[in-house]
């Protein structure tokens, strides 16, 4: 199906897109990569009457280490991300997650900045910015404001972004030196979202966990942040019991909506069980 006719504005500069995000209101959309936008479109989900390219904004782009953050441009690519030496020695959560986002087409395309804005549960960077505490710089008529991630989530497709902001940048908070991480998906096929996925970024101190966030994507309305299982792993090594107990508290917080990928009783097994994967993988790589 074709969607409806619209009007096309390619801006230069954040200003101008900002500028013309305010005069046409309601009636414009942002596009990012475009990959749920556009099927949304077509399929008359969404009808507006302007569309904004912001692709070609060059202060949206790129990667870079500031004040012990990592800054990254809300229009880079899953491409980029995987391509980013910094990402990949200092984040290594985001590389392996956008490594597992849909395929190499639409990693071209794809933005963490459309990722995020749109709010999709099954989408995976909602549940991996939990994970990381990262925070979003949105920016409006007023100027930026910041958001952390925990929180900016509000349910299906509903985020804190206001009507008259842009998404920006994105913000990480380096990990410290020897953490662990992993992000284990399930999914039924190659570019397929996650039946279930989990999300953790793990510290520990000898034996025992000293830091800990677990987050799960497409588990509920918004990714879900789990935190009573983080409660319960602190201060406690990672054996049999820890990680039954929480994955146990994971699928506590779960309400999956069911639909071909299985029923909410099998989605909410598969949260648990790509819970405790995770914590495995992180703490395993957290010893070295």
């Amino acid at each position: 199906m074709y969607p409806p006719a619209f009007d096309y504005h390619a801006p230069r500069s954040l200003g101008e897109a900002l500028s013309l995000l305010s005069s046409l209101g309601g009636e414009a959309k942002l596009l990012a990569g475009g990959h749920s936008l556009l099927p949304m479109m077509k399929l008359r989900f969404a009808q507006p009457a302007h569309l904004i390219d912001l692709s070609l904004l060059p202060e949206l782009r790129g990667i870079r280490e500031e004040g012990g953050s990592i800054v990254i441009g809300a229009m880079t690519t899953e491409a980029e991300l995987l391509g980013s030496t910094l990402i990949r020695n200092k984040a290594p959560l985001l590389a392996e997650g956008a490594a597992q986002i849909a395929d190499p087409q639409v990693r071209y395309k794809g933005t963490i900045g459309g990722d995020i804005s749109h709010g999709d549960p099954g989408n995976d960077h909602p549940a991996l910015m939990l994970a990381l505490d990262a925070s979003f710089v949105l920016t409006g008529p007023k100027g930026p404001r910041s958001l952390k991630a925990d929180g900016f989530f509000l349910g299906l497709y509903s985020t804190q972004l206001a009507a008259d902001e842009i998404l920006t940048q994105i913000r990480i908070p380096i990990p410290a030196a020897g953490s662990g991480w992993s992000y284990q998906k399930l999914k039924r096929k190659t570019g397929d979202f996650a039946t279930a996925a989990t999300a953790v970024q793990l510290e520990m101190r000898g034996a025992n966990v000293a830091k800990v966030a677990i987050a799960l994507t497409n588990a509920g309305p918004t990714a879900l942040r789990a935190v009573a299982a983080e409660r319960a792993l602190m201060g406690k090594p990672i054996d049999g019991a820890s990680l039954g107990g929480a994955a146990r508290l994971a699928m506590s917080i779960c309400e999956p909506a069911p639909d071909l990928r299985g029923d909410a009783a099998y989605k909410t097994a598969m949260c648990g069980e790509m819970t405790r994967r995770a914590l495995e993988a992180a703490a395993a790589r957290a010893r070295g």
